[in-house]
């Protein structure tokens, strides 16, 4: 295996990923405690705060293709270094910033594009291609659950800073705790995907070929259309359900411990995705995971809006809340293999973050004319069984292809 020909284990390339994921998803995850105090600091109103924070969530989705096709070429740790360094930037001078376009930039185009540069794709086709088959089904719910975890962390420290020191102390906090993430980008150097010293005009040809081909591909077409309605979902809740809170008269620090409710959830839920791909079909783990949504969320608006309540929705949101990715990047696997895994996945989390983008700018943009997220909800439920009935007719085979060289 080539971890071991490399001398490193691959329990510890899984532990790296998982630990990466942990900071920077921790990171962009705790975002929306932020929105109330950058609201009071720039009086720019909570619609073109959300603005900025969607375009961080495009942005975050726009990185990832283009990262999983460097990966491919040329391995995944400078990429992963790159990314790491660019969050650490945009949240170092997010402080110094006070309008919509200042915001846009560092929220939402450096810090948020670092973080896709060492995000999913990467880390998936970084962990997947030095894995034996068996055991990726597992190691993508780990990594997964790195990320969740780093949520259920972040939110209440970030909470506790914000309300002691201020946001701008938080936010210069979390740039100190993203660089320490550097030496997972060491232990994630690999070889490229792609056959050693392929010309790049060739290696290009080449994945412009399987692109066009995996969208040439229905199941590959509904994947993403599912995975959009996913990126409205989360986006607006990791967003917004702070201010949903607040507007039911409760305290910030039930926001923080919501947050990190639903991330400490959501290791469970990962866990138990890695394990189910590797026992079904992961388009019927997606159904369930989807379908849950709208009902959660109807008994959510049937339910009294008391601590309690935000904090049993949480757990529940959690179980599935990136729960969707490793089964995601399981049926790009089985239908297209590992060469351009990093680049593929990559595209349909563009998918999915261009759902975040409208999930975040359109619970702002409602608000604003509402004055309540009612209408969010609703939309939310719709989209979600939308997602779920998408994944019934996907094309899943039982293995992936066999890779031939190149």
């Amino acid at each position: 295996m080539d971890a071991k020909a490399r001398g490193t284990h691959w329990e510890w390339i899984v532990l790296a990923a998982a630990g990466s994921l942990l900071i920077t998803m921790g990171a962009r995850q705790s975002l929306g405690l932020f929105v109330a105090p950058l609201d009071l600091a720039t009086g720019l109103g909570i619609a073109k705060i959300s603005l900025a924070l969607a375009v961080g969530q495009f942005m975050w989705g726009a990185a990832q293709p283009i990262a999983g096709a460097v990966a491919d070429r040329y391995g995944p740790g400078r990429m992963i270094a790159i990314g790491l360094v660019l969050l650490v930037i945009g949240n170092i001078l997010t402080p110094f910033v006070r309008s919509l376009g200042g915001l846009s930039f560092t929220i939402g185009v450096l810090a948020a594009g670092g973080a896709g540069c060492a995000s999913y794709s990467v880390l998936m086709g970084a962990v997947s291609r030095r894995l034996p088959p068996e055991k990726r089904g597992p190691a993508s719910g780990i990594v997964g659950a790195g990320g969740s975890l780093g949520q259920f962390i972040f939110a209440p420290v970030m909470g506790t800073l914000i309300s002691q020191w201020g946001w701008e102390a938080a936010m210069w906090a979390s740039a100190a705790i993203v660089a320490l993430a550097m030496p997972f980008a060491y232990l994630l150097r690999a070889p490229p995907a792609s056959t050693p010293g392929l010309p790049l005009p060739l290696f290009m040809a080449n994945m412009g070929a399987a692109t066009k081909s995996a969208f040439g591909d229905r199941s590959y077409l509904l994947l993403h259309a599912s995975f959009f309605t996913c990126g409205f979902h989360i986006a607006f809740l990791v967003t917004h359900l702070p201010g949903e809170i607040g507007l039911c008269g409760l305290p910030a620090s039930v926001a923080s411990w919501s947050l990190a409710i639903i991330g400490l959830a959501n290791v469970v839920g990962s866990l138990l995705s890695g394990w189910c791909i590797s026992r079904y079909l992961s388009k019927n783990v997606l159904f369930v995971m989807y379908a849950s949504r709208s009902l959660l969320i109807l008994a959510y608006l049937a339910s009294p809006k008391t601590d309690m309540t935000f904090y049993i929705f949480a757990a529940g949101l959690g179980l599935t809340w990136l729960a969707t990715v490793p089964p995601t990047a399981m049926m790009v696997n089985k239908l297209f293999g590992m060469r351009y895994l990093s680049t593929l996945v990559g595209l349909t989390l563009l998918s999915h973050q261009i759902g975040a983008f409208f999930g975040a700018w359109m619970g702002g943009l409602i608000f604003a004319a509402t004055g309540s997220f009612t209408w969010m909800w609703y939309i939310d439920i719709a989209l979600a069984a939308t997602a779920a009935l998408l994944n019934i007719p996907i094309r899943e085979p039982k293995m992936p292809p066999v890779e031939v060289a190149a």
